[in-house]
């Protein structure tokens, strides 16, 4: 009988720990350390020992802690766009639709290169706690748990375009439908009656890379054809790569009569690697590109490619953070916006 007393008292102690407010107090208490080094914990300040730096940002996020938000923290009219590399028309076509949507929200965009594909880290996140800002949206790149407990306990919305791995549950993304982009390139390639076609992906541990050789894979084994892993190579999405690999399948023995890059940039490249070797776009080698840059339609040839609505993601991103702000909540955290074929010159039928 005595134990029963004492169980029903931790029961209930629990419950009214549950209903306490989440306060930074109540996270230094947890952890075992003060309130101002919880403090520095959320504002990325450098002067905390990792391991205890670790176990505040665990416990900031298992109780979902967010700074209160007063009645003086007007908007400031700033978002910040964080890019790994920002080298790339790819990138600048996301600085025009986050511009755009911003100014239509009367609101600035600032820009922050992270020159690491790791995601943000300390030293970025002492930047950002120098200055106000409504929202942030992360472009291609990896988001640390210690750094989305940091932004949540900031009270800081934020989102991730074309997210490099799996976003964590409850983070909002917007990225495209890579899968049936690969789908539609292939089949146009099959279609016009190619039946080696090589592909060059980006580089292996990102989503999108996956996705499109999924689609390429799902296209050959839907027309009853093999998966030659000869025929599939990896590259960084940049021209040299496209150039270099564009050289590897065209040295094969049996070379492929079409390429599909998984960018345009990639598809460039290519094409230089076919005029190397004396070969003609579209006559001698089919190349299809992903992406539908600005330049693709000025190419010679004008690049067949698998548009990714990249202005439209970045807008949608930075409409969601700064919805976000004023206390919206998204009805879907994950957004995926439709590919289109591009059909141009760089692409012709094939006769055996």
């Amino acid at each position: 009988m005595g134990a029963i007393p004492n169980r029903n008292f931790r029961i209930h102690s629990r419950f009214v720990s549950a209903k306490r407010r989440v306060t930074i107090a109540l996270i230094a208490e947890e952890a075992g350390v003060s309130i101002p080094t919880v403090s520095k914990v959320i504002n990325g300040r450098p002067e905390v020992a990792p391991a205890t730096r670790h176990r505040v940002e665990r416990l900031l996020q298992e109780h979902g802690y967010q700074r209160r938000i007063s009645q003086d923290d007007t908007p400031a009219g700033l978002v910040d766009l964080v890019f790994a590399e920002i080298e790339s028309p790819w990138a600048m076509e996301i600085v025009r639709g986050a511009e755009m949507a911003a100014h239509e929200a009367g609101a600035s965009v600032v820009i922050s290169v992270l020159h690491t594909h790791a995601g943000p880290g300390r030293d970025w996140l002492e930047r950002l706690a120098a200055r106000r800002t409504d929202g942030v949206v992360i472009v291609a790149s990896r988001l640390s748990t210690g750094i989305q407990a940091q932004l949540s306990a900031r009270s800081l919305p934020f989102a991730v375009v074309d997210p490099e791995g799996e976003p964590a549950p409850g983070v909002v993304s917007v990225g495209a439908t890579n899968w049936n982009g690969g789908l539609a390139a292939t089949r146009h390639l099959l279609e016009l009656g190619h039946r080696r076609i090589g592909m060059i992906s980006g580089p292996g541990d990102m989503l999108c890379s996956q996705a499109r050789i999924d689609g390429y894979r799902a296209a050959l084994e839907t027309a009853g054809l093999p998966v030659i892993p000869d025929l599939i190579k990896r590259g960084t999405f940049l021209v040299d790569s496209g150039h270099d690999q564009g050289h590897a399948l065209l040295s094969l023995p049996e070379p492929p009569t079409a390429i599909f890059a998984g960018s345009d940039l990639m598809a460039f490249g290519v094409f230089e690697a076919a005029r190397q070797r004396g070969l003609r776009v579209p006559e001698d080698l089919s190349v299809v590109g992903f992406d539908d840059l600005p330049l693709a339609k000025s190419a010679w040839p004008p690049l067949t490619t698998v548009r990714q609505p990249l202005q439209e993601m970045a807008a949608l991103a930075t409409r969601t953070v700064l919805a976000m702000g004023h206390g919206d909540v998204p009805e879907t955290k994950r957004v995926e916006l439709a590919t289109e074929l591009i059909v141009r010159d760089s692409t012709a039928r094939h006769e055996p």
